[in-house]
Formats: C-alpha cells, structure tokens, sequence
C-alpha cells in the first residue's frame, strides 16, 4: 500500500499520493467509477478536484453518495470576489452530494493583481472564511502555477494562515535557480507552519510541441513505467510533499504502481539521465 502520512495540521492521514480529478474532466460516468475502484485498490484516501475541472466534480458526486466518510475531499474555486467565490462553493457541494469539503482551495493564484483581489477587502478569502465558520468547508489553502508562484506563496502565508499550498514541483523544474530557492524557502516556511504541501507535474515530460497528443493532461507526460517510477520517486524522497496524480486516468494506475513502490530519491545522476534520454524541458520559464 502506499505510505501515509499527516496532512499538515489538518489532523488527517493522507496518502502521499493525491487522486487529482483533472483526470476525471470528460469522462464518462462508468469510467469514473472504474477509476474509484483504482483508487480503493490503492489505498488512496484523498481526493483533489476544482470547480473548473470540466465534469469532475459531478463525476464524483455519486461516489460521496457511498464512500464520503473514506475520503479527504479538497475542491477548489477560480472565483476571485466574495459572492462568486460562495456561489462557486455553493454549487460544488451540490455537485458533490456533500455538506461539507474539508479543504477549499484558492485556485490558481498565480498573478500579483489576482492575488491582490482575493486577498483584500471583498475578496474570495472572505467566503472562505465566512464558509469555515459555517461548517462547510474546515480548511483553506492556495493553490498555482508558474516560476513565481513559490514567493507568491510566500507571501500569500504572511498575510494568512493557510493550511496547505500548491506548486509545480519536479526535477526539471527545481533546475531553475531562482525558482528552486524560492521553493526551498516556501517550504522552510511550511515546515515551519506544519502547511501542507501538494506538488503537480510531477511526471511532466514538456510541452506538447509537434507531439500527438495521446493524454488527456495539457502537458505531455511521461509514459514509461521505468520512467514515471524515476519522476514519483523523486517528488517523494522530499519528506514534506504529497504529490498529486496526473490528469488522466490511464496513466494513474502507472504513477500510484510507482509510488506503492517507493523507497529513496534517486541519485541527480539517474534523473539527469532521464531528462536527456526523455527529453524533458520545465513547463514553465
């Protein structure tokens, strides 16, 4: 099975493997419930999933009909005022079977001027908090992408008390100087805040360039299981992260395979074999 661990200081024991329901954005219902089954084979107890997520969060509705109580259930909300960001919530739990979300995320946060708005006055912080008091959501993160998003973070923790943060985090990506200091300092500060950590592209090869596309994930992944094995391993061998899976069901059996069987971080000299063998470049510069 795949290890555990504490959740930051939300009190619950995830996975260290995140179902990312990007996966679930045009699938069908039977697919989706074929991918539930995945999910328990695995031990998984953690489900991430976004307003904008295509059809995600009415695909898993039906699952929170039978299995609500089996699962840590994140959504997330692209909304940046008040009244939207409690409508956008609003409709997620409808469309979830739920009362409640246990993490409510500020998506995408990647811009000073979003960030801004979100966090001031009338902005969807406010619903997030007003939510918490309700009941209905019992915690709240920020979530991005892009080389700035690790000091947006940053700065995001200094004006709240978020209680998990989101970034792209691979070894390509943390061969950018500048971004992987900022990383390392966001996670001093999680560590140090017991803020949970929860890394995307893990498995990412690059842009899709002149590539067909064969995945449903925007990105062109990796597809080898020696090779998806490598990029997993990586992502957990730092203690803190827990890694969100790729947005596509078919390759999710390949990454949970890889993580059920992880061990250490492989040596810098495996994963820059891997890059050049793959020929992988950061998705963002």
């Amino acid at each position: 099975m795949i290890p555990k661990q504490p959740f930051g200081r939300t009190g619950h024991t995830s996975t260290r493997i995140l179902f990312g329901a990007a996966a679930l954005w045009s699938v069908t219902q039977a697919e989706a419930d074929a991918t539930l089954d995945i999910l328990f084979k695995f031990g998984i107890n953690h489900i991430d999933t976004a307003a904008s997520y295509g059809e995600a969060e009415r695909r898993i509705g039906p699952w929170m009909d039978q299995h609500r109580a089996q699962f840590f259930l994140a959504t997330k909300t692209e909304e940046r005022t008040r009244l939207k960001g409690r409508e956008s919530l609003h409709r997620s739990l409808e469309l979830l079977h739920t009362d409640h979300v246990d993490l409510l995320q500020l998506h995408n946060l990647s811009t000073q001027h979003e960030w801004e708005i979100a966090l001031g006055s009338g902005g969807v912080l406010e619903a997030c908090v007003e939510a918490r008091e309700q009941g209905l959501i019992r915690f709240i993160g920020v979530t991005g992408h892009g080389t700035d998003i690790a000091r947006l973070h940053r700065l995001a923790l200094e004006r709240f008390d978020f209680d998990s943060v989101l970034l792209p985090y691979n070894y390509m990506m943390m061969q950018n100087p500048r971004y992987a200091a900022e990383v390392k300092a966001l996670f001093s500060m999680c560590r140090e805040r017991n803020v949970a950590i929860q890394a995307i592209k893990s498995i990412a090869r690059g842009e899709w360039g002149d590539h067909a596309h064969t995945h449903t994930t925007w990105y062109h992944p990796l597809e080898d299981q020696a090779e998806i094995d490598l990029a997993v391993h990586w992502v957990l061998g730092e203690p803190m992260t827990f890694l969100n899976s790729a947005g596509d069901i078919h390759i999710l059996p390949r990454v949970l395979d890889a993580a059920q069987r992880y061990q250490s971080r492989p040596a810098d000299a495996e994963m820059e074999a891997l890059a050049s063998r793959a020929g992988m470049q950061p998705l963002f510069r």
